[in-house]
């Protein structure tokens, strides 16, 4: 798919009709995730595949937003592997992940799998119940399917700001 159709034709789906996922759909998704830039290649993403129900429950646990994806993605970074910025106040870690988790969210729409950017849930909590290692913070979870019979992008979705209101040339 051209990249200006997957960005164009991505949106939050928030009702999957409950099919799985091809794995080399999967394999594909993993691999853009795999391939995104990190801080000094640090690399420090970890995601953890959610398939199985005893998972997904746990998913189910700490969010309502799952709408019904029998595949999310875990996405946390390793909090002693990150690159601290110059000034010590921000290090890599957030904004590697994001990198890493945005890249499989495009590489899912290309891949024709829908996808829902979930953050709306306590990252600690999660990290807990999934058991995750004391060192890993979640950054988000990423809901993958088919989209239900009728689901469509919300209403806001195509609207956007001018270049001009959100662009400044210095």
């Amino acid at each position: 798919m051209d990249f200006t159709t997957v960005i164009k034709d991505r949106y939050a789906c928030k009702k999957f009709d409950g099919r799985q996922i091809e794995q080399a759909q999967l394999d594909s998704i993993l691999a853009a995730g795999r391939l995104a830039p990190t801080a000094k290649n640090l690399q420090e993403q970890r995601v953890y595949v959610v398939q199985s129900e005893e998972g997904l429950a746990k998913v189910d646990k700490l969010t309502p937003c799952r709408y019904g994806a029998p595949t999310c993605l875990v996405v946390a970074f390793d909090r002693n592997n990150v690159f601290t910025y110059p000034g010590g106040k921000r290090d890599s870690g957030i904004e590697d992940a994001t990198i890493v988790a945005t890249h499989m969210m495009l590489a899912a729409t290309n891949e024709g799998v829908d996808s829902c950017w979930v953050n709306f849930f306590d990252p600690e909590a999660m990290a807990r119940e999934l058991g995750l290692p004391e060192n890993e913070e979640v950054l988000m979870v990423l809901d993958l399917g088919y989209a239900a019979e009728g689901t469509k992008p919300l209403a806001p979705h195509s609207q956007r700001k001018e270049l001009s209101e959100t662009v400044a040339y210095l």
